[in-house]
């Protein structure tokens, strides 16, 4: 109690919000190049996978200037470990997107399933979420039925990714490809699936951010 009023009265280091949303919006970018790499074919499609891995070079910058900030400050808006696990959920993300895009080349994997882009689709809609709902942290307590409702948000689009890869790995399956295939399109739909859950874990954190300001 005594921390939490002591970190209203004095100032407080506010450029990890804008860190924060920044990383998000790498977030976005990153899923929409990794949409359009999935759509396009050959010179098209490595230069996309070539800008998927730029953004992720951006986000790790974004990362480490957090990092080194969260060293340096004073006083801080929210806590520390709320800052790092933050920042690091929002770094995984980024950089299983990367990963998808790695494994896709790695396995050779020419064409993409509609159930791919759906989940493509689902990681950019989440990471839109966040962009809404992580600048609304410089005035947690103005805006907490908005964060709330934004965050909720994320937690159903991880639901119906569950769902969704459970009945693209069905459908994998029943179409029996060569056994490379099948481990590279399985990998890259599992890894699509996951961009989500860290989506919901980055929701979480903004939700137990709340809790401690409320």
């Amino acid at each position: 109690m005594f921390l939490r009023l002591l970190r209203k009265l004095m100032p407080k280091e506010e450029q990890f919000v804008d860190n924060f949303a920044a990383h998000a919006a790498c977030m976005v970018s990153g899923a929409q190049a990794l949409t359009a790499m999935m759509q396009a074919s050959g010179p098209d499609r490595d230069a996309k996978f070539k800008e998927v891995c730029t953004i992720e070079g951006q986000a790790d910058a974004i990362a480490r200037d957090t990092l080194i900030s969260l060293h340096k400050a004073f006083i801080t808006p929210f806590d520390r470990s709320d800052i790092h696990a933050l920042s690091t959920a929002l770094d995984d993300a980024i950089d299983l997107i990367e990963e998808v895009a790695q494994r896709a080349a790695l396995y050779r994997l020419e064409t993409f399933s509609p159930r791919m882009l759906e989940l493509a689709a689902m990681i950019e809609k989440s990471a839109v979420l966040l962009t809404q709902a992580i600048p609304l942290l410089h005035d947690v307590n103005r805006n907490v039925a908005t964060i709330n409702g934004l965050c909720e948000q994320v937690g159903k689009i991880e639901s119906d990714a569950d769902r969704l890869l459970r009945t693209a790995l069905s459908e994998l399956i029943a179409n029996g490809p060569s056994s490379i295939e099948f481990l590279g399109r399985k990998e890259v739909y599992e890894l699509l699936e996951t961009v989500t859950d860290r989506c919901d874990d980055v929701a979480d954190l903004i939700e137990g951010i709340l809790l401690d300001h409320v």
